[in-house]
């Protein structure tokens, strides 16, 4: 495969440069997502005002989550291509678009929250953007940490979370949606003033259905995908459908179970650096054999919804951390086995499929819910999944980890 190289200044970076693209990378993630989960805290004021079903406000949460994790494919491979400096503004100047139209116009009806919520979905394609820019700029050895890191901009679903109803509350339905617009604007004018690429960042040549037909034949781009559908779709369905379940389940407000909500999100946050810096130590592996074996004890224990405090506390925590870490593992298995140069398309493919594994639950939980009032069936499915998951990386994932060591000591 033919590859150029990008930028004259072949100079190793210093920790500073590092640091500060590192940073700016993180809160461009945490911006858009932010902007993505929007929709999410609203969900039961809209399923109140327009006399939504549970399927209905499921599906409307869902929207984003889906069209942003197929967006990813062709923004990884985009990013590959001419970089995350012009990509990151980029994507922040396009979400801009559909979060005005839902604050100003598109929250009179499904139909127009659910066109709103379809654009609305380029803020989550942010991530396919970031993963490529950290990983140039690290060091493989230093790679899982940087990406994990960076993940923490996942965050930014715990920003809505705990702002947006409080800003309906303070001015009005548009308030949060024209904040966001303004940040995302901030955002887009710092980072094409700010980002550089990495030093010597290898650009493919071919074209882009070519690089995605390579990235689709690399088996680390399947076995990555099919771990994160589970590690980060569990995190992605509980971001956007916890509030409702909180509410529908144990009685809750709407603003203490986005509290609630937002909780969670922060120790998932907190934990995929450190799934990442494990991951550098320990092995991509044997940390998602830990993770998803936390997953599948608590899916299992919360199927049977036992008491908020302290169990099911207890249980919604624990599966936050695992999944956090999780996740963090998940692209540090990426950094430690995908080619260079098709980094950003393997990471848009795992995005994608992160994403989708969030967009199925809520629907499966609005759907059993609506059939049986019990969330039970739901949650005993997850811990199901998890637990193949499990034993898919503990054979499959390492030996394929196995066999690369193996070929770099005798390379």
């Amino acid at each position: 495969m033919q590859v150029s190289q990008v930028d004259a200044d072949d100079r190793v970076p210093t920790t500073g440069q590092r640091v500060l693209m590192l940073t700016l990378a993180t809160v461009g993630f945490a911006v858009n997502f932010w902007a993505w989960a929007l929709l999410s805290p609203l969900g039961p004021r809209f399923k109140d005002d327009l006399g939504l079903t549970s399927f209905q406000q499921a599906l409307l949460v869902a929207v984003p989550v889906v069209v942003g994790s197929l967006g990813r494919i062709p923004v990884g491979a985009l990013t590959d291509k001419f970089g995350g400096r012009l990509m990151f503004p980029l994507v922040s100047l396009a979400t801009i678009v559909p979060v005005l139209y839902l604050g100003l116009a598109g929250h009179s009806s499904l139909a127009a929250l659910l066109v709103g919520g379809f654009f609305l979905g380029i803020g989550g394609t942010a991530f396919a953007v970031g993963v490529p820019f950290v990983n140039a700029w690290f060091p493989p050895e230093r790679r899982g940490l940087a990406i994990g890191i960076f993940g923490m901009g996942m965050g930014g679903t715990a920003i809505s979370a705990l702002t947006t109803v409080k800003l309906v509350n303070a001015g009005s339905l548009a308030t949060p949606f024209v904040v966001t617009a303004v940040v995302l604007a901030v955002y887009a004018v710092v980072a094409y003033l700010l980002l550089r690429d990495a030093p010597g960042r290898v650009v493919p040549t071919e074209s882009l259905g070519r690089r995605l037909a390579a990235t689709l034949r690399l088996p680390v781009t399947w076995q990555a995908s099919a771990l994160y559908a589970v590690a980060f779709g569990g995190y992605v369905a509980f971001s956007v459908y916890l509030p409702a379940y909180l509410k529908t389940a144990y009685g809750l407000t709407q603003a203490d179970a986005a509290n609630r909500m937002a909780g969670f999100v922060l120790v998932a946050v907190v934990m995929r650096p450190v799934g990442g810096w494990l991951s550098d130590r320990l092995g991509p592996a044997l940390v998602l054999v830990g993770a998803l074996g936390v997953v599948t004890v608590g899916a299992f224990v919360q199927a049977f919804t036992p008491g908020l405090m302290p169990l099911g506390t207890i249980a919604f925590l624990s599966m936050a951390g695992a999944l956090g870490a999780g996740s963090g593992a998940v692209f540090a298995l990426v950094a430690l086995l995908a080619p260079a140069n098709k980094v950003g398309s393997v990471t848009g493919v795992v995005g994608a499929a992160g994403g989708l594994g969030g967009f199925v639950p809520p629907l499966v939980m609005g759907a059993l819910y609506g059939a049986f009032a019990s969330y039970a069936l739901g949650l005993a499915a997850l811990g199901v999944v998890a637990l193949a998951a499990l034993a898919f990386t503990a054979t499959t994932v390492r030996r394929a980890v196995v066999t690369r060591d193996n070929a770099k000591a005798t390379a």
